[in-house]
């Protein structure tokens, strides 16, 4: 980690050439096998061990680790590589610590490991160690394990836990680092304009906000106006303005809130599209492994379409920041 930003940004040249870019729209045209078919002519997921379509997550798996192999190599610091990986340690925390408290199986809920091994979270949730896990993910643990203890606790109030813990952890870490707390506040923003939205309680709402962003309470609470034109618009000298009139569309029409959830995860990626011939200094990287980790999430979608048998024009309706 920490290699020179004008090495990696040469290395990130020499390996663009290998992202799908266009190819994906192809890969919505045919059958299944006919998309297999490219990924594999393209170099996608080399190495992994996969026969035919219903084999896709593991070509996305080997493009996973590889991507998350370049990041611990070439992240230009602590603040890029924490951004990146560490909220998957927030993720499997709570993973495994449901499955000692519930009995259920970990592995299913698991995802690639971050800056801490699986390994070394179970021993410490196992032991009670919190406090080896950091302050804040330790902080976390000890009181979803708290809450877990309890009778009548839910797992909604395990999840808000660990991802207030996590955004009070990155906004820690990337302090420093001009580009990643914009795009933290951003994403805290967003974040607490969907709890707002999915909440019928104002005061349930607010234990749930992270922290971070630029909205204020008083900006949050006109979003459980009655009058749902009202809450639509409430944002409207804010940059979210377009984000929340989404949501209170999808709210007025009973709808899941599922396009401004694909706005907000596709928010990184397309703040460095937008300027993409101004990037400099450690931007090229997040851009290329925001691009990578969107390319493999698009990858999944079509796979998941085309087996179920949908049409190309519903197919590339879901695909994010392309």
């Amino acid at each position: 980690m920490g290699k020179d930003v004008i090495y990696t940004n040469g290395v990130i040249a020499a390996r663009e050439k290998y992202l799908l870019k266009e190819k994906l729209l192809r890969l919505c045209e045919g059958k299944a096998e006919d998309a297999f078919r490219i990924l594999l002519e393209s170099g996608y997921g080399s190495g992994a061990e996969a026969e035919g379509a219903y084999d896709y997550e593991a070509l996305i798996g080997a493009e996973e680790r590889a991507l998350d192999d370049f990041i611990r190599e070439y992240a230009p610091s602590e603040a890029e590589a924490a951004y990146l990986l560490a909220p998957r340690d927030f993720h499997n925390a709570k993973a495994l610590l449901k499955a000692e408290y519930l009995h259920a199986d970990a592995e299913k809920m698991l995802a690639p490991e971050g800056r801490i091994s699986v390994s070394e979270l179970q021993l410490r949730i196992k032991n009670g160690e919190f406090s080896a896990l950091g302050k804040e993910l330790g902080d976390a643990v000890k009181e979803a394990a708290g809450l877990l203890s309890a009778e009548g606790a839910s797992g909604a109030e395990v999840g808000v836990a660990f991802e207030k813990a996590a955004f009070a952890y990155l906004f820690e870490v990337c302090k420093k680092n001009p580009v990643l707390k914009k795009l933290l506040s951003a994403r805290a923003d967003m974040s607490n304009i969907l709890t707002a939205f999915r909440s019928d309680d104002e005061s349930n709402a607010k234990k749930a906000y992270v922290t971070g962003g630029r909205l204020t309470e008083k900006q949050l609470e006109k979003l459980f106006d009655a009058d749902l034109e009202r809450a639509a618009h409430a944002l409207d000298k804010t940059p979210y303005a377009t984000f929340c009139e989404i949501c209170a569309q999808a709210k007025q029409a009973g709808r899941p809130l599922t396009e401004a959830e694909k706005l907000r995860d596709s928010y990184e990626t397309d703040f460095f599209a937008e300027r993409k011939y101004e990037l400099e200094k450690n931007q090229p990287f997040l851009y290329y492994v925001f691009r990578r980790r969107a390319e493999s999430e698009n990858v999944r979608i079509i796979f998941v379409c085309l087996l179920a048998g949908m049409r190309e024009s519903e197919i590339k309706k879901r695909l994010r920041a392309l």
